[in-house]
């Protein structure tokens, strides 16, 4: 990596002013910061309407839900830091979008401290068991089929969130683990409104949903689809909570909770009838005794004169965004036209997951060159691949980052497709009155994840071990990311925090398995080089290539004239519904007028228009206009 910044010159930070507006809704109990005229959305009648931007002081939360959102102000107003308003944040969002995270699953969580003026990560990805090695997902040396795979005890990997929420509360909070699940455990006693995208995933998980009884009794009440505008209830999370309130999170990997959680894995509690073939997973007490999170080093690099913070592996993100970043760096991409724009943005792509996919693992137990994919060196040995008037083919072969040769091509014999990746997942964003920031992206893996609920626990089971190579992605080629003995699987969440002379500026992340990368990536890019408002760079069209034959894109993209002009270069696209939802906050300015710190100050909530339904921006107090 540089030992110097880049230099350039910085975006001007520009922001829509927004007005107030009082919500509603089973926590809601804040001011809530109003969208644009026309943005605000409401789901349905009788849920709290969401706004994607909302600008003010005190602090800011963005997630994809107003729950889980007002969770995260209710604390901020009573004194928390981000840290713990991204923990009350994270435990609403596993009542309201249990589907995507929970206490049963694991994240990352990246973290400004205003006081020493530097960024912290936390590890939570979920662990294999200790007795996994690289058969696991294997019979007669064949890979089993992903669908037994993804619904089964043997892809459910030692939950790292309860742990990830104690170690961020220890060394960054101000308030216990209890005071901050209190919103959260009022959520899941009381209930939330069903919303139609709440309905809709239940809906494409109902048939496995029912091969399980206590999935079933929760999600499916009375045994039907629950009804858009309905309340439903956890009452068993809400003990859950309470459990972990009382014991702290030792409670998850000591005593009985963990023995429910062994005990469901190994014995997967299929109902009478049933035939779905449910493969029993090898997770023991000593597995969830072991676990630990990991602290480290983020990734850095240098962009047009900000310094870019990301997650180092277990997860990817941070490596192929700093990659792609200092790939496009060498290009002035706001004087380009959006055909030229997205050409370079999407074969910078296509060479970062080349690069990752050769190189990327979990650290423990593979030798992975991080500081090599995050330099500026092995960026422009890989740039110059690009050529403007022609796409590259995919799989493109990846360079070697411990000794790049200039515009290395890689070994053609070394070139290997991207995996699968489930793209069930969260991101929460928060900032504070003294100036911390959290970008925090938790995961269960698919939709739903296991399918499996923990009998009177109110929380499902991650199937996050599917994120592991079943066998080399090529034969013959060394696979980084094959399951070992307590190996984290690779992961692409991407949570980021950029700094502008060490005070941050901005934070984002997404949900979308392999497709967070490329959303930070193009968010990023649409908002500093081509000076986009950040909600609209959230909400433009997004396209996503990932060493593939065809690059994703949503219909915007694919009905555009761009998409023609770009499949005359050699581009080939597939339509996607939609890709990620990220959310974001932004700093304006500094604060001392409204009694705030230095780093306070004024900020920007921002989030999704449409995708996922919208999503929730909120501050603590909303700036009038």
């Amino acid at each position: 990596m540089p030992t110097s910044p880049k230099r350039g010159t910085p975006p001007p930070r520009s922001v829509r002013r927004t007005v107030a507006l009082l919500g509603t809704g089973a926590v809601v109990a804040g001011l809530l910061g109003a969208a644009p005229a026309g943005a605000q959305t409401r789901a349905e009648p009788g849920t709290p309407p969401k706004t994607p931007v909302a600008t003010g002081y005190g602090g800011a939360v963005s997630s994809v839900d107003p729950d889980a959102s007002a969770a995260g102000i209710e604390v901020l107003k009573h004194g928390g830091t981000a840290a713990d308003a991204a923990v009350a944040t994270a435990a609403a969002l596993g009542v309201t979008e249990p589907y995507s995270a929970g206490v049963g699953g694991g994240g990352y969580f990246v973290y400004y401290d205003a006081h020493s003026r530097k960024v912290h990560t936390i590890d939570g990805r979920e662990k294999a068991p200790l007795s996994a090695d690289k058969n696991l997902f294997t019979e007669d040396g064949k890979p089993i089929p992903f669908d037994q795979a993804v619904t089964s005890g043997l892809s459910v990997g030692t939950p790292g969130t309860p742990a990830t929420w104690e170690k961020a509360l220890r060394a960054y909070g101000k308030r216990s683990l209890a005071q901050n699940l209190r919103p959260a455990t009022r959520l899941a006693r009381e209930g939330f409104t069903v919303d139609k995208t709440f309905r809709e995933q239940t809906a494409g998980n109902e048939d496995r949903f029912r091969d399980f009884p206590a999935t079933a009794k929760l999600f499916l009440p009375g045994g039907e689809l629950p009804k858009v505008g309905s309340t439903l209830k956890n009452p068993d999370l809400a003990r859950t909570y309470a459990e972990l309130s009382r014991k702290g999170a030792k409670a998850l990997y000591r005593g009985e909770l963990a023995r429910d959680i062994v005990r469901t894995v190994r014995k997967p509690p299929v109902a009478k009838g049933s035939d779905r073939t449910v493969r029993p997973g090898d997770l023991t007490a000593k597995d969830l005794a072991a676990y630990e999170t990991r602290a480290q080093k983020p990734t850095r690099t240098s962009y047009r004169g900000l310094d870019v913070y990301g997650m180092a592996p277990s997860s990817s993100g941070g490596t192929s965004v700093a990659e792609a970043l200092n790939i496009l760096e060498r290009g002035d991409l706001g004087k380009l036209s959006e055909k030229e724009y997205l050409h370079r943005y999407i074969e910078a792509s296509r060479i970062a997951f080349a690069d990752r996919g050769r190189w990327v693992g979990d650290p423990t137990q593979e030798d992975v060159p991080t500081e090599g994919l995050t330099s500026q060196w092995f960026a422009d040995s890989r740039a110059c691949l690009i050529d403007d008037d022609k796409a590259l083919g995919s799989p493109v072969a990846p360079g070697d980052p411990r000794d790049p040769e200039p515009c290395e091509r890689g070994d053609e014999d070394q070139a290997a497709p991207t995996p699968y990746e489930g793209q069930s997942t969260t991101h929460l964003t928060v900032a504070d009155k003294w100036g911390n920031v959290a970008a925090y992206t938790l995961t269960i893996e698919q939709t739903g994840g296991s399918g499996i609920t923990v009998p009177g626990r109110g929380f499902l089971l991650n199937n996050e071990l599917t994120d592991f190579s079943f066998t080399p992605v090529r034969p013959g080629v060394h696979d980084p990311n094959l399951p070992g003995p307590g190996k984290r699987p690779r992961s692409s969440m991407s949570p980021t925090i950029i700094l502008e002379r060490g005070e941050p500026v901005l934070a984002l992340g997404s949900p979308g398995g392999a497709t967070i990368i490329t959303t930070v990536l193009q968010t990023l890019t649409n908002h500093l080089d081509r000076r986009m408002p950040l909600v609209d760079a959230i909400a433009a069209p997004r396209a996503s290539q990932r060493n593939a034959e065809q690059t994703e894109a949503e219909p915007k993209l694919m009905n555009s004239q761009v998409r023609r002009q770009l499949e005359k270069l050699g581009h080939s696209f597939k339509e996607t519904k939609e890709i990620g939802a990220a959310t974001a906050v932004q700093r304006l300015s500094g604060g001392s007028s409204h009694g705030e710190g230095a780093g306070g100050g004024r900020w920007s909530a921002v989030a999704e228009k449409e995708r996922r339904g919208g999503g929730s921006a909120m501050v603590v107090r909303p700036e009038h206009g």
